[in-house]
């Protein structure tokens, strides 16, 4: 298997709707725009990653807002690369923004949600 290439710094490379009924909303967003849902096992319960309909790959997650996730905002999460995680967070802060989460693992690298000065959230993820 080819080794995927990873998306480039200051790009979006995921995006995320963590609410509290993930199955309902799993399913409305399969019926609204014909995603294709595969489970990912949360240990318990299960996330799902959204298929476009001739896709391969997932485009979006559908996840709860339980464990790690329980404080982040219910709206549809990006989640932008950055070249050094720590770096962003502290210009977040210096810049007026504020850091949601803590840092966590994810995937191959690790993210936080930040928000900005006006009340948006974001994610900054940074590869390992």
């Amino acid at each position: 298997m080819a080794k995927k290439k990873k998306a480039a710094v200051g790009t979006v490379a995921w995006r995320d709707l963590t609410v509290k009924n993930a199955d309902a909303v799993r399913d409305f967003y399969a019926k609204v725009v014909g995603w294709k849902v595969e489970a990912l096992d949360m240990g318990g319960y299960s996330d799902y990653c959204m298929v476009p309909p001739k896709g391969k790959a997932p485009e979006a997650g559908v996840c709860h807002k339980r464990g790690g996730n329980a404080k982040i905002p219910s709206q549809w999460l990006m989640y932008v690369i950055v070249a050094d995680l720590d770096a962003s967070l502290r210009a977040c802060k210096k810049n007026g923004g504020k850091q949601l989460t803590e840092v966590r693992a994810s995937g191959d690298g690790t993210f936080a949600v930040i928000q900005d000065p006006a009340g948006a959230v974001l994610a900054l993820y940074q590869y390992a």
